[in-house]
Formats: structure tokens, sequence, C-alpha cells
């Protein structure tokens, strides 16, 4: 095999689907909505339909990927889920209930990533720096989330393992939402970070939209 086709194999590219991009132009549309238009002082169903639209206009996107399967049917889940995770976070009471919605969308984005290639090596270092980053936050939590935040936490740094290893735009997805969640956990358990809400709604957004482009690349060419 020369470097060129080698070369080839290595770099994840997407699939011949032209209208990929002008597909995503509604998903970023939304996304600039509900930046711009969210208000505390709107009613909270305004805010939680202009904050799901994006997320579930990728779901629904994900419906003109070919070929279709297991992947992407499992990637759909993961969105509907964030969805709800997304709706409960509009109410600070619901902290935990949102947890669970993205605790499962995560599990079901670890089940799409797989197994292969395994890559042990990658797992360790980033325990050690969820390790470093819960005990920061830790004297800050309220008692009652500490174990369910720990839960999601361990849920969390299995789906980036996963998203690392697999590679393409779903490394990138993965590592956008960790860093969306830490800035999160960061603004609601120590203080508010300047534009903190923006920074953690775009790193999201991102991350979603980047994970769901994984499922439009050809699987044959994912990097190893």
């Amino acid at each position: 095999m020369d470097a060129r086709k080698e070369g080839l194999l290595r770099k994840p590219r997407f699939s011949a689907q032209p209208r990929v991009g002008l597909g995503l132009l509604p998903f970023f549309l939304a996304c600039a909505v509900y930046l711009l238009v969210r208000n505390a002082d709107q009613p909270p169903w305004v805010n939680v339909l202009l904050k799901i639209l994006p997320v579930l206009y990728l779901a629904g996107f994900l419906g003109t990927a070919h070929p279709g399967g297991g992947y992407r049917a499992l990637l759909q889940g993961a969105l509907l889920c964030s969805a709800v995770g997304d709706a409960c976070l509009v109410w600070p009471e619901a902290l935990r209930y949102g947890m669970a919605a993205f605790g499962l969308a995560h599990l079901l984005y670890l089940r799409a990533f797989g197994l292969t290639p395994l890559k042990p090596g990658l797992l360790l270092p980033l325990l050690l720096v969820f390790a470093l980053y819960f005990r920061v936050l830790h004297p800050h939590m309220p008692p009652q989330v500490v174990w369910p935040l720990l839960a999601y936490s361990i849920v969390l740094v299995a789906m980036l393992w996963r998203g690392l290893a697999r590679g393409g735009s779903a490394h990138w997805g993965a590592l956008l939402f960790v860093l969306s969640d830490s800035m999160l956990a960061w603004n609601i358990f120590t203080y508010l970070v300047p534009h903190g809400h923006l920074l953690v709604m775009t790193t999201y957004y991102s991350a979603q939209m980047l994970i769901t482009l994984s499922a439009f690349q050809n699987p044959r060419l994912k990097s190893h």
C-alpha cells in the first residue's frame, strides 16, 4: 500500500453527501435564536422550547445519514435524552433529573462508539484529571448531589474515552461535551464565569453537532 492510500485510511472523511453542510443551516439558526432570544423573565416553557430545538433538529437530521443502522439510532436516542436533560436544567431544582437524562444519553453514546479500538492507555489520564477536578468541586457541592454527580461524571469520562478512541468528529465532540459540562459545574457549584452561559451552550451545541456528524463519516475510514 503506498503512502497516499495509507493516509486516506487513517484520516476520517465524510461520506459522499454534499448536502450535509447545507442541512446544518437550520441547526445554526436555531442555536442563534436561543442564544439571542433567551431571557430569564419570559415563561420557562419558552426557554425550554428554544433550548431543545437545535438538539431535536439534529435528531431529525440524522435521518438523512446513509447507511443508518444501529449507530444512527443510538445517536438519535442520545439526542432525545439530551433534550430531556436540557429541559430539566431550566429549573435548578430539577438538576438531578437532568443529570439522569444526560447520563442515559452518554450511555447511548458510549454504546454507539463501541469498544474497538480499546485504547486502554487513554483511560488512566482521563480518570486522574476527573479525580482532581471533582476534588476541587466537592467542597462546594450540596450533599444531596455529591453521589449523583459522581456517578454522572464516571459515565461522562467513559463516554469521552470511547469518543477519543473512535476518532473523527466524535473525538472532538466528546471533548467539547466534557468541556461544556465542566464549565457548567463550575458555574453551578463555585462562581459564575463571565459569559459562562454563552460558553457552556456554544461548546455544548458544537459537541452535539460533531457527534452527529460522525454518523456521516465512512466507518471504514475511522482512525485507529
